[in-house]
């Protein structure tokens, strides 16, 4: 069986989660010094479409959109179904 799209789903969430992660922060240094922002729909879309990972670090490590309780539940819920489409690829693969 081919394999190759695990690899390609896995190496995609890694790219994602980086650029996430550098979105947020680059969110809170615009916040910080009152320049135009990165809109919500945009961080919530890269937490969504396999960056959930950076986000809910980016959001940790930034401590950026904490408060606002969309941001967890978006990119908790995405993490868990990027993970769970992950390792039932995995699954089928293996058996």
């Amino acid at each position: 069986m081919q394999t190759w799209w695990l690899y390609l789903y896995g190496a995609a969430m890694l790219v994602m989660s980086v650029v996430a992660f550098f979105a947020y922060g680059a969110d809170k240094r615009k916040a910080q010094k009152g320049k135009w922002r990165t809109p919500e729909a945009v961080l919530l879309g890269l937490g969504f479409l396999l960056g959930a990972a950076g986000a809910l670090l980016g959001m940790k490590v930034y401590r950026h959109k904490t408060k606002h309780w969309y941001f967890w539940a978006v990119n908790f819920l995405s993490l868990a179904l990027h993970l769970a489409l992950l390792a039932a690829g995995i699954y089928f693969v293996l058996r």
